[in-house]
Parts: C-alpha cells; structure tokens; sequence
C-alpha cells in the first residue's frame, strides 16, 4: 500500500470505531459483562479474558496497556498502522490510494516466550529497588541469587522472572526504573500468565499481591520467618497464577489477598475471594495496607512521600445506605400495594427498608426470626463492589425487574414454607436493587459538583480538547 496522508478527521472516525461491532463482523470473540466487553483471544500460552472494550477504547489488564481502535487492531490482529486505519473506516477515506483490504483480519502473532537479555550487574535496579523503593538488600539479593530479578541489559529495566515446578522461566514482567518522567511496565511477549513472580515455602500460607514490587515491599516490612511462607504476585489482577500455584502446592490451605487499597485493589480482592470459593478453597483473609499500596506504606516508613489509600466510594457508599436502614411497621394485608406505592414514590430508601421489613415478615411465618440488624449484616457481607456495575438507568431497570419477580412471588396464594423463604428472598433482592440506584445517583451528583468546581471562569475560547484529538 502507498503511503496515505490520512485526514485528522478520518483518524478520529477510525480510532473511535465500535470495536464491539467491528469483531462481531469479523468472528472475533466478545463477551458482554457489565456495561463492558472482555476479548477473548489466544496465544501461545493459552486463551485470555484479560481484555475490556468499551466503545472504541480497549484496555489489556494482563499487560497493564490500552488505547483506542487502530492500536487494537495493530496489537491483536496484526495489522499495520495503514492497514487498520482503512479497515475501520471501511475503505471511506480522504485520499483513495489504497488497494482493497480484505474484511478477514489476518490471525494473532503467536510469539515465543524469550527473557530480555541480562546485563553483566544489576546496580542500576539494586539502587533503583534499595533507594527509591525502600526494599531490603538482603530480600532483593535473595531473588537475584535464584534469577527471578534481574537488570535488562539494553534499557537497564528491572525483570521479574516466573518460573514453573521446575524452576523453568516462564513469565516475566518488565518495569522501568527511571526516577523521571514516564515510567511503564509490561509483560514479556509469549508469557504463559500461569505462572508469575513468586516464593514458595512450607508453612502453608500462601500471600497475594498485584505486583512484584508489593510483594518485595510487604517482606520487607514483615521480615520474620518470611522465608516459609509463600508469596505470588498476580501481575495485576489475573487470578490464574494463584489458582495454578494452589493446584501445583497441595499443603497450601490459606489465602491471604493482600491488594492495594484502593478501588481496583479492593474489587481484585472480592472477585479472587468468589473465585477461590468457587474452587473449593474456604480459609481466605483479606489483608489491605494502610496507605495506597504496600510499597507506599513501606515509603512512609521511611519519611519518604507516599500515596495514602483511596477508598471504594460506591461500596462505602451503598453500606452507609444499609447502615441507616431503619425499623418500618407494615400491613400484612397489603403488602404488595404497599409495596407498589414505595416504588412508585422514587423515595429509594423507603422502598428498601419496606422490603426489608416485608423479608423478614416472610420469614418469620416461615419459622425464621431474622430481625433488622442480621438482615443488613446479610446486605453488608452479600454486597459484591466488582458487581456493581453499570449507570443509573442500567440499576433502575434491574429494580424495576427485581419488583417484577417479587410481586409475582407475592400474588401466589397459600405458599408452603420454602416458598415463603422464596418470597422473603424476592423482597430481600428488591431492598438490595433499590440501594444501587441510589448510591449511584449519589456519586454523579458528587462528580457534577466536583466539575462545576473546577471549573475556572474565563472569556479565553478552549482549545484543550481540539488539541488533543
């Protein structure tokens, strides 16, 4: 194809194309969740969901990198720079030099895993790991003595190494360690992410972090026996190398999941609960740091600035909402009209606490006495924050469905015992829907009025966003 000077029209149309859209035409595996899409794809160490789509904007949580369309098309289905940019708009450009581009995108390069080449010392990321990370000498020449870190001998970037049961190289991870400017990670091309950055003791307890550099600094800080313990980082939030880890180390019993503290740290650690769950695995701690991370709290340790924990607002918000539920008196005998005039009334926390009230009303006929307080520690510990996703139009039409199920549970005549725990828990999911919404609401209000804040009055016409198209 000859070189095409393309419009910065064409390249806005094409980087804001509907990825979505564009892989269903094409076979590409998209699965919805939430309001996103995860891409599921395939390389040399196995099938990946690591992938959000939203639109025309895509993000790689494996690999800790995203971007726009053209990128993804480069990135996952190999095309050129050129060639992309023709795909997505179709063939419909400024400047018709092209030759036709066939709509079947060519298959993913599958690359071979190759550790970066080392260089002949590593005091570049010993002082790198030491003065600016804080962590222990002796840790860092630990790993260096079983070649799990390493310096990278073209740009002097610091290499975790992952290594299988046989103490084969199979993943790594590629940090920077420049004290200015931009800093990167990523993972190695080829990777098999089964595998990552890990120690492994005899005590049984097995510790979970993000990253590398976490994982150093919370030995760091608890030092004692840590040699017996057992310790992975998941390079990110993938979980598939704690459950291969946990399958490969049958006298691991306990899960200690110590993410950031921080919204994806905290949702990380719910959603590798469910899953642990979900593989039989029951004795799981949750340990947070006190700041953002376990290398911040390691730097202000050291006097040194450090970033402080950022809490989950929506979860802090919607378990505030629980907290203030408060007792409500109902008519057993009209119940569903009642019901229906609390929806009706938009007043969401009224709706919820009537719910609550008519759950345990149900229950109680069914022989159960579960009073206010257990019934918002059920709220409390059910709530899931990785879950609740999605705008406030998405949750009032989950409300609206949640209504619809349990007034059709309501409209039974003479339920047996276990259909009345049916219908206590119909109610139950209303209360739980209707304080979604809520807290949503809640947060983009917040937002608006952080905007409006920020906001400076000034007569200058703004140039910011054409700039940077």
């Amino acid at each position: 194809m000859s070189y095409i000077n393309f419009s910065e029209d064409d390249l806005y149309r094409a980087n804001n194309a509907d990825l979505v859209s564009y892989l269903g035409g094409c076979g590409g595996r998209v699965k919805r969740v939430g309001s996103t899409y995860q891409y599921i794809y395939t390389d040399g160490s196995g099938t990946h969901d690591s992938v959000t789509i939203h639109g025309g904007k895509w993000y790689d949580h494996k690999n800790q990198r995203g971007g726009y369309a053209v990128k993804f098309l480069q990135e996952f289905l190999g095309f050129s720079f050129q060639d992309a940019v023709v795909e997505l708009l179709g063939g419909h450009f400024s400047v018709q030099t092209a030759r036709p581009i066939s709509r079947d995108p060519p298959k993913p390069v599958v690359k071979q895993f190759e550790l970066p080449e080392p260089n002949s010392d590593m005091r570049r990321v010993f002082a790198y790991l030491t003065k600016q990370r804080f962590i222990d000498p002796q840790i860092i020449s630990h790993f260096a003595h079983e070649h799990k870190i390493y310096e990278e001998k073209k740009y002097h970037n610091v290499v975790f190494v992952g290594t299988d049961e046989n103490g084969t190289p199979k993943q790594a991870s590629v940090r920077s360690t420049i004290s200015f400017g931009k800093t990167f990670r990523l993972t190695v091309a080829g990777s098999d992410t089964n595998y990552s950055f890990s120690h492994f003791g005899n005590d049984g307890k097995l510790f979970v972090f993000e990253a590398p550099i976490d994982m150093l600094s919370f030995i760091t800080l608890y030092q004692k026996d840590w040699q017996h313990h057992s310790y992975i980082a998941m390079n990110g939030v993938y979980e598939s190398a704690v459950l291969k880890a946990l399958e490969s180390h049958a006298d691991l019993q306990s899960v200690y999941l110590c993410t950031d503290n921080d919204t994806g740290g905290i949702e990380a650690a719910e959603r590798q609960r469910d899953i642990l769950h979900e593989h039989g695995y029951t004795d799981i701690f949750r340990i947070a740091p006190q700041q953002k991370d376990w290398n911040e709290s390691l730097k202000q340790l050291h006097g040194a600035e450090y970033l402080p924990a950022v809490p989950h607002e929506r979860k802090e918000l919607y378990l505030q909402g629980v907290s203030e539920l408060n007792e409500m008196k109902i008519n057993p005998n009209r119940i569903a009209a009642d019901l229906i005039a609390a929806y009706n009334s938009a007043d969401r926390i009224r709706l919820a606490e009537f719910s609550v009230a008519a759950s345990e009303h149900f229950l109680k006929i069914a022989g159960e006495d579960f009073p206010l307080e257990q019934m918002k520690n059920r709220l409390t510990n059910e709530y899931k924050s990785y879950q609740d996703k999605g705008t406030t139009a998405t949750k009032l039409s989950k409300l609206q469905n949640a209504m619809k199920a349990g007034l059709e549970q309501l409209r039974k005549p003479s339920q047996t015992a276990a259909e009345l725990k049916i219908t206590a828990r119909k109610l139950y999911d209303i209360a739980d829907h209707a304080l979604r919404p809520s807290t949503e609401e809640t947060l983009v209000q917040r937002a608006e009025l952080e905007e409006t804040s920020d906001e400076v009055p000034s007569d200058e016409p703004r140039f910011s966003q054409a700039m940077n198209m």
